[in-house]
């Protein structure tokens, strides 16, 4: 960048509810000026100067972190100097470094995108994970638009991350006794227990400028933002844990994974419907001592279910998020067409069904 001054804006819904728009001036690889708007709150008023002021002279490429931090020591030395307390209402220096940083980046927001929304038909369960790659694939080139899928499936199975070993996560007499599909996905993160007709799992594909300027962290509460809002709504009382969990009272109720490729982005969640504990435990090792010294291990958490806040049925539940996604970004219903999901039987049978992926030890 030459010293001729350029102009980045972005806007961000923080997770408290406030909108913030941030108008970002740069020279010679620095910030020189951030103009903020929005619907948030700044006690004292003047302390909104002091925000800004911090932001000024940060380089383009400062990760958030490092923005966050300038900011709060801005605010601390404010509050030394003055004796007055800092309220910010709506939001945490943590949502303003985000927008900044997602100003700098050009990132695009989930209602800049023309979204295609697909609720895909019963299918094995390996199936649905092979359509994952393909989906991912169609969209880093260019064949397909951004897409949400609520996949639909009969069987029992056991999906483990792309790095986890099978030997530390499953139990082969479990796997036996309930007739279980043990599947490696191409992501990473942990084991989901999903049997079929009680969880919810959907999917994100979507090209890497919707989570730019934000860590791989902070992605993974950014692209789950909407369903947590849409299961409070429901009534569904829950909130985010970082890295990747969707909790409630009473534990975990849903569990995401990414994989990138090139310019795109996979992302997936498995929320609980409802849980047979009972055969969980029976098929999972989850919590118990690793076998072997390779592989990811899953945490030992509590599972909660979003049938016990909510009356609705699982078909409902699915059909109230797919209204509010709409209803907040907008979106054409597709059908799934003949060549892709080809292409996904064609890896089952290459790759997904193959004892050399299944069982590889990463």
């Amino acid at each position: 960048m030459t010293n001729a001054s350029v102009e980045f804006s972005s806007s961000l819904v923080a997770p408290a509810g406030a909108l913030l728009s941030a108008e970002v001036s740069a020279a010679d690889n620095k910030i020189t000026a951030v103009t903020l708007n929005g619907n948030f709150a700044v006690e004292p008023a003047e302390a909104r100067e002091v925000l800004t002021s911090a932001l000024k002279a940060t380089p383009l490429n400062e990760y958030t972190e490092l923005v966050q931090a300038r900011l709060d020591t801005a605010l601390e030395e404010y509050e030394q100097q003055t004796g007055n307390s800092v309220q910010l209402e709506g939001f945490t220096t943590r949502d303003l470094a985000q927008v900044v940083r997602r100003a700098i980046s050009q990132a695009v927001n989930f209602e800049d995108l023309d979204w295609e929304i697909l609720h895909t038909d019963v299918m094995p369960s390996v199936l649905n994970v092979a359509l994952e790659e393909v989906l991912l694939e169609q969209v880093n080139t260019g064949q397909r638009g951004p897409t949400l899928r609520f996949w639909e499936w009969e069987d029992c199975a056991t999906v483990i991350g792309s790095f986890q070993s099978y030997t530390n996560e499953v139990y082969p007499e479990g796997v036996e006794k309930h007739n279980v599909q043990v599947v490696r996905r191409i992501s990473g993160g942990g084991t989901m227990f999903m049997d079929g007709g009680k969880c919810i799992t959907y999917s994100l594909y979507v090209p890497e400028k919707l989570v730019a300027g934000l860590s791989h962290v902070d992605s993974y509460e950014f692209l789950d933002r909407w369903v947590v809002n849409a299961l409070n709504d429901l009534g569904v009382k829950c909130w985010y844990i970082p890295i990747n969990d969707i909790t409630a009272s009473e534990g975990k109720l849903a569990g995401a994974a990414q994989k990138r490729r090139g310019r795109s982005v996979l992302h997936h969640t498995t929320m609980s419907y409802e849980m047979n504990t009972e055969k969980m435990l029976d098929v999972l090792r989850t919590g118990k001592p690793k076998i072997l010294d390779k592989g990811l291990p899953s945490a030992n958490k509590r599972v909660d279910s979003i049938s016990r806040q909510t009356t609705a049925t699982r078909a409902e539940v699915i059909d109230a998020l797919q209204e509010a996604f709409i209803t907040r970004y907008g979106g054409n219903a597709v059908e799934l067409d003949s060549q892709t999901l080809n292409a996904a039987k064609e890896l089952v049978d290459a790759k997904y069904t193959s004892p050399t992926w299944t069982h590889r030890v990463p």
